[in-house]
């Protein structure tokens, strides 16, 4: 019986340099994330927090971090994976809609050097009221939306993970119409932080399961990359796959039913991520009842892909885990969502090691690349262990420094635990950028040989 493909095809030609070029952009978006996130995990830890003197710039540079690492490296790790799976031929508008993906980018990471933020901390896309990020953001959103419509236009979906990442696009496709839909329904009398708030609402909850479905695909891709075997049969893994993308079905009827200001629409949306997420499971089981049979790899070059994938899935299910424990606006909600978030970005770095090499890139092959998604794993667990800890004792979420409110012993072991976790995490995505750049910009292989 021929065994079956959960790798995606590798690109060429003119997709093959698209994807390498998304793939910078991703790259550049989570090394300007990490220098924020230096300075968010300073300003909260106890005792370093009284030195730093910047509380708005706290706040300031959360948006920024938040975006980058959220938003822009999300969805430029989107465009690798969408054009990987495309057929590509027209160059002019491929390139293009990178090009103002590019300069939306660029703009939000030096808004912050422009004058002052004056941040909103609204859920999903943070803002700064300033013109230069809201410029960026807009042109990034321009840029993401043709991207979208492009995708649709030349996308495969023959194999399982073709599918799957079809199924992404499609439901990318969706969130970008609810925030139109979001947009035309705002009363005009809406403004700061509550405009904000409801107008990234519904289309941010449904951008959620484009991540989620990402995050399957790679997981099927990293298991059979690293020589794990999935007894899964192709129409199996394309209704299982099917069946995350379901809950989006119901968005349409949200919106008919509950106006965009209502406590009812958001709490239909907050039920839609809490319950429809589940639907991930039975493909999520799949995948790490395979890797428990799995015998150790020994490949050393497979490493960084077993071990993201192993990383990936610990983070993804506490993040779950924890999500069910919110009660109240304190940090427990933060340690929920950088759980997922960071289980999708390591199964995202491992996907990046894999693609390297095909994308005509030097290959991850050093020891640093087998432990670095153990040590930014493991001080991601680390961090949102304490987050949630904390947050069992009354932390409020958005602060920082004395505004904290840390009053006792158990609530400053936690704030410190998810201090040394969060600079352990700071180090291990130092590691991969420091990896994947040597990879990117390496001489090529044939100069050290003529040596």
């Amino acid at each position: 019986m021929a065994v079956t493909s959960f790798l995606l095809p590798d690109p060429q030609g003119h997709a093959r340099a698209l994807a390498a070029n998304w793939l910078k952009l991703g790259i550049f978006a989570l090394l300007a994330a990490g220098i924020f996130s230096l300075l968010l995990v300073m300003s909260r830890t106890p005792a370093v927090q009284d030195v730093i003197p910047w509380l708005d710039f706290f706040h300031t540079a959360l948006v920024v971090h938040v975006v980058l690492s959220v938003l822009v490296w999300f969805l430029a790790f989107a465009g690798v994976l969408w054009t990987a799976n495309s057929q590509l031929a027209t160059q002019w508008w491929d390139n293009s809609i990178l090009v103002i993906t590019v300069i939306g980018t660029f703009l939000i990471v030096v808004s912050p050097f422009t004058g002052d933020g004056h941040p909103l901390l609204n859920n999903y896309v943070p803002v700064l009221q300033q013109p230069v990020f809201l410029s960026g953001l807009a042109v990034f959103g321009v840029g993401f939306t043709w991207l979208v419509i492009r995708s649709l236009m030349v996308a495969r979906h023959e194999t399982a993970p073709a599918f799957g990442v079809y199924l992404s696009i499609l439901v990318a496709a969706a969130s970008v119409l609810a925030l139109l839909v979001t947009a035309i329904q705002i009363p005009a009398s809406a403004s700061g932080q509550g405009f904000y708030e409801v107008l990234f609402w519904g289309s941010g909850h449904v951008l959620q399961f484009t991540h989620t479905l990402l995050l399957l695909v790679a997981w099927l891709w990293l298991a059979q990359a690293s020589g794990i075997s999935l007894r899964l049969a192709p129409a199996v893994a394309k209704g299982l796959l099917g069946l995350v993308a379901l809950p989006v079905v119901a968005v349409p009827l949200i919106y008919w039913q509950f106006d965009v200001m209502s406590a009812e629409h958001r709490a239909a949306f907050t039920h839609l991520m809490k319950y429809g997420g589940l639907l991930s499971v039975p493909l999520g089981v799949v995948v790490v009842v395979a890797v428990l049979r799995a015998t150790r790899v020994a490949d050393g070059g497979l490493r960084p892909l077993r071990h993201a994938l192993n990383a990936s899935i610990l983070l993804f299910a506490a993040g779950g885990i924890i999500g069910f424990l919110i009660h109240g606006a304190n940090v427990v909600i933060p340690a929920h969502y950088h759980g997922s978030i960071v289980g999708v970005t390591l199964a995202f770095m491992g996907v990046t090691y894999y693609l390297l090499p095909k994308l005509g890139f030097r290959a991850a092959t050093s020891r640093w690349a087998a432990w670095q998604p153990y040590i930014y794993g493991g001080g991601q667990l680390m961090h949102i262990l304490g987050l949630a800890w904390s947050g069992g004792y009354g932390v409020q979420r958005k602060t920082a420094g004395a505004a904290q409110g840390l009053e006792n012993l158990p609530q400053v072991l936690g704030m410190g635990m998810m201090g040394l976790g969060g600079l352990i995490a700071v180090i291990g995505g130092g590691i991969f950028m420091v990896v994947v750049l040597r990879a990117m910009y390496a001489k090529p292989i044939y100069h050290h040989a003529a040596k």
